[in-house]
């Protein structure tokens, strides 16, 4: 039996397979080396019911992972699926070939994130290649859930939202400005926080301020991270994502309108990734 998972910073999905089908699904919360270590990884896996039952029969383990970029942040994730995982060998890869190998269908293409956070790479066919993104809800993820969140709460704070808007928001959430940047500043995880905004954003959707709020994100996504790659004007672009998912209309509209080809657009690679597997796809070397 072998495991595969996909990981962003808030949920990660893991298919496991046997004998050229899946057997069994699961769902943990995302591990991200830059915020959880082995004990809290190995913490989350023993309190899954699913996996407890299954571990001692995992034979290997291919997760992919956001934060996992250097050989010293795979380690720590490798660390805690080995401490449970003990009959497996483990490979931990990053979160953006695992996108490549889910939507590019063995293709050059750019791959890109947009969930919790963003990022983009271009992939040959075989490999994804060094990328200058990736810079964390700091400094990058255009267009994420987290960038999305942080618009929306400082609008919210400032009072520059619609009335209708406010109202809705403090009707679903009840949160203050002094909670909003306690749980910013203080608490662990604030991307994860400022992402979980991303419900409202999706249910309000058809909203004009909303849908404006979105197509100026994804567009500036397209400036920063798509057109800074030339082989965006030869090759299609493809998305993963939950963001990427749910306002998939507003990136071919935006592509279009900067005469990009857009390709795939899928909310969950994992799927994607358990069909690579089964046909017997490796992790290039």
């Amino acid at each position: 039996m072998i495991l595969i998972s996909d990981s962003g910073s808030t949920k990660a999905d893991w298919v496991a397979v046997s004998e050229g089908k899946i057997i069994e699904e699961f769902s943990t919360r995302g591990f991200n080396p830059f915020f959880h270590n082995k004990t809290f990884i190995t913490g989350e896996l023993s309190a899954n019911e699913g996996l407890s039952r299954i571990c001692d029969k995992v034979a290997a383990v291919y997760f992919f992972g956001a934060g996992c970029s250097s050989p010293e942040r795979n380690e720590i994730v490798a660390e805690g699926l080995r401490s449970f995982f003990k009959n497996a060998i483990v490979s931990v890869e990053h979160d953006m070939l695992g996108c490549a190998l889910s939507v590019c269908d063995g293709q050059p293409g750019l791959a890109c994130i947009i969930g919790t956070g963003s990022n983009i790479c271009f992939f040959d066919g075989r490999y994804i290649g060094s990328t200058r993104h990736g810079l964390g809800y700091v400094l990058g993820d255009e267009a994420s859930g987290s960038y999305f969140g942080k618009k929306l709460l400082a609008w919210y704070i400032y009072g520059l939202l619609p009335s209708h808007l406010e109202n809705a928001f403090r009707a679903q959430y009840q949160l203050g400005k002094e909670d909003i940047i306690r749980k910013v500043y203080s608490e662990p995880n604030p991307n994860v926080f400022l992402a979980g905004f991303a419900t409202f954003l999706s249910d309000h959707g058809a909203d004009p301020f909303i849908r404006n709020l979105i197509r100026n994100g994804i567009d500036e996504f397209f400036e920063t991270n798509v057109k800074a790659y030339q082989e965006s004007k030869t090759y299609p672009v493809h998305f993963a994502g939950s963001i990427a998912h749910f306002f998939s209309d507003v990136i071919r509209e935006v592509a279009t309108s900067k005469n990009i080809k857009s390709g795939n657009i899928i909310r969950k690679p994992i799927s994607g990734l358990a069909d690579y597997f089964i046909k017997g796809g490796k992790i290039p070397d």
